[in-house]
């Protein structure tokens, strides 16, 4: 029995979306299984049985001092790693959109240096509670330099590469200011440069409840504006006779990724190429647009950086490796990788 072309193109749109939850299906599964294995190693191992016995609620869980190890010291950590993971590969595949630059990071508009130069005037001006109040100077400097930059930057859309170096631009600004902070307070030096390289130590679930709402509601606001991102490849004239408004819609998506970055930023300090690696990888297991594949990216980012921050935990026990060399050593062979494709296709 043949198959007509409108079945067919019905058909079509029915069987992206099952490859989507079966996708979404296995990245759940490979994140769930980070958990549970990023909850039991470490400097001291516990039973796999015994956590996930103790995570379900089932008879037979952990007990005493191993049981407090996992609840208010590991798994804290692990839950932050999610987030932030999320959060940072999400904002990756949000301004890969946006900018229509494949290269493009969370850090993309200055963000990094923003939240650097916030964290350096806290602990500069050693406030009474540094580690309490370091997200809100680092919330603070990374929004301020992306106001900045998309102020500088003018008509936001109407050229992409204009919008970036102004980008860059701020963040050289702001890196100047950071350092003459910290040569004029040397003391500093050892604190600053520690968040800088990425770290996630937390002070038990203190820290995820601090920035679970915000990255959790940007990412969903960033899901539901994915459906409409996919205009912004074509040119304003040709979106806005889709019935889709460019301006606002970048706005809006690059105000929620830079609210989910500086969330995680200001918990985690500076991770770097989650936001690079995640969306990528995704689009080559995949075959489709990133974009597409938002809860997706956001599955595998949070799985990323658990078993990121495993290896940070464990690698040279009990010493411990900033996250953001074990993120390094991973994302820059394969930002490379992805600049040798790029530049042998446009060949």
């Amino acid at each position: 029995m043949t198959t007509t072309a409108p079945e067919t193109a019905t058909r079509a749109p029915l069987r992206a979306y099952a490859r989507t939850w079966v996708w979404a299906a296995t990245a759940g599964g490979l994140l769930i299984a980070s958990v549970v294995v990023a909850a039991a190693l470490g400097p001291v191992s516990l039973p796999t049985g015994g956590v996930l016995r103790t995570l379900f609620g089932l008879p037979g869980g952990l007990e005493g001092v191993d049981r407090t190890l996992l609840l208010e010291i590991r798994l804290p950590r692990v839950v932050l790693a999610v987030l932030v993971g999320m959060a940072l590969a999400s904002s990756g595949a949000a301004y890969q959109t946006v900018f229509r630059n494949p290269l493009a990071d969370p850090y993309l508009l200055g963000v990094a240096a923003g939240a650097g130069l916030g964290v350096t005037i806290a602990i500069t001006l050693r406030t009474s509670a540094v580690s309490a109040s370091l997200p809100l100077y680092a919330t603070a400097g990374a929004v301020l330099a992306v106001v900045v930059t998309l102020t500088l930057g003018g008509r936001l859309g109407s050229d992409p590469v204009t919008t970036v170096l102004a980008g860059v631009a701020v963040a050289s600004f702001a890196t100047a200011v950071q350092t003459y902070l910290q040569q004029r307070n040397s003391n500093t030096q050892r604190p600053v440069f520690s968040w800088i390289l990425g770290q996630l130590t937390v002070t038990g679930w203190d820290s995820v409840r601090a920035v679970a709402g915000y990255i959790i509601a940007s990412i969903a606001a960033l899901m539901v504006l994915s459906r409409r991102l996919d205009a912004l490849q074509l040119s304003d004239d040709e979106a806005v006779s889709l019935g889709t408004h460019p301006q606002r819609l970048r706005i809006a998506t690059i105000a929620c990724a830079t609210l989910a970055t500086s969330a995680a930023v200001s918990v985690s300090g500076l991770i770097g190429f989650v936001g690079i690696v995640v969306p990528h990888l995704v689009r080559y297991l995949t075959g489709r647009s990133s974009i597409r594949l938002l809860p997706v990216i956001a599955l595998v980012g949070g799985a990323f950086l658990v078993l990121a921050d495993l290896g940070a935990r464990t690698l040279l026990s009990p010493a411990e490796v900033p996250i953001g060399v074990i993120t390094a050593f991973i994302g820059a062979p394969f930002f490379l990788f992805v600049l040798r494709t790029r530049a042998g296709g446009a060949r």
